[in-house]
């Protein structure tokens, strides 16, 4: 199996990396109808915008996988994808970045730092981005499923971007480690965690890791969002938001709950700016799976807009 993905990603190589992503693109976007998981796609789509049109749904849920298609098939050249040069903004590029001057402060600033992002466009530009900028970041994932591409994906990382950290049992103290090296953390928090918080996300109620909050209120350090957004012409653009201005409770520490409904607030803010480009696919919300009590926090009292620190 390893041998045949191998074989596949180095088709793609020959390629390039305009062909390859149109390709990926178009064989998800044709046959996404046939994929049973769809349907999930779809019923998200629908209980997100319940005033939406059939044909607009539709055209999203298409738009998602095209995206998912070009985001795999982008991975046979990760580590080229990646051709901002910060210290020549001007020149051409296949991706632009705005926000440098955060990225800038959070290597200089000799302190931890904490970035969260979303499955949105090509997901893995933001940890290339840190390496290319010589922050020091690890990036906190999720293994596919299947070991064989695990194996492959996790090589492709390893040659793109700087520290990895699996998301499994444990992985807590390695990323605490990192925080207290003054090393930052990357990760994406838009997926369900059943022993996660409750927090609004496009109008449901969602469990989410807590941990980016956590690490937050027991290192007082800053917390950013980035976002890929897909653009014409098979190009991209990164965008590092401010440090957030995180709520805190009576005791003037962060709250932990409060902390990710904002994070989770700038994520939805997001998807709704670009709903083709997220994954929709995923089953994001489980209703079932969330106990009384943890409904009763969740309507208990209004989500504080994000706001951002002054600079």
């Amino acid at each position: 199996m390893i041998g045949l993905i191998r074989a596949l990603f180095a088709g793609l190589r020959l390629l390039g990396p305009e062909r390859s992503s149109d390709l990926g693109g178009w064989l998800l976007r044709t046959a996404s109808p046939l994929i049973p998981v769809n349907r999930v796609a779809v019923a998200n789509i629908r209980a997100a915008f319940p005033d939406m049109a059939d044909d607009e749904v539709r055209r999203i849920a298409r738009g998602a996988w095209e995206n998912l298609g070009r985001t795999a098939a982008e991975y046979a050249h990760l580590k080229s994808l990646f051709d901002y040069d910060y210290r020549n903004p001007d020149a051409p590029s296949r991706v632009e970045v705005s926000g440098i001057e955060h990225f800038i402060a959070l290597k200089d600033d000799a302190r931890p730092g904490l970035i969260f992002s979303a499955h949105l466009a090509n997901w893995e530009l933001p940890a290339i981005c840190a390496a290319a900028y010589d922050l020091e970041t690890t990036a906190v994932f999720r293994a596919p499923n299947d070991p064989a591409v695990a194996a492959i994906i996790h090589e492709i990382r390893s040659g793109a971007m700087d520290g990895l950290a699996a998301a499994k049992q444990g992985a807590a103290f390695a990323m605490q480690g990192v925080l207290e090296r003054g090393g930052h953390l990357g990760m994406l928090i838009d997926q369900h965690f059943t022993r996660g918080v409750v927090v609004p996300f496009m109008g449901r109620p969602a469990l989410t890791n807590p941990v980016l909050a956590k690490f937050a209120r027991r290192f007082d350090c800053p917390v950013h969002g980035v976002r890929v957004i897909r653009l014409p012409d098979r190009r991209f653009r990164l965008e590092l938001t401010p440090a957030l201005d995180l709520p805190r409770d009576e005791a003037g520490e962060i709250d932990v709950r409060g902390a990710m409904a904002m994070m989770t607030a700038v994520v939805e803010g997001w998807v709704r700016e670009n709903p083709e480009q997220w994954l929709w696919m995923h089953r994001r919300w489980r209703p079932t799976m969330i106990s009384a009590d943890a409904l009763r926090a969740f309507d208990h009292g209004p989500v504080r807009a994000p706001r951002f620190k002054a600079t």
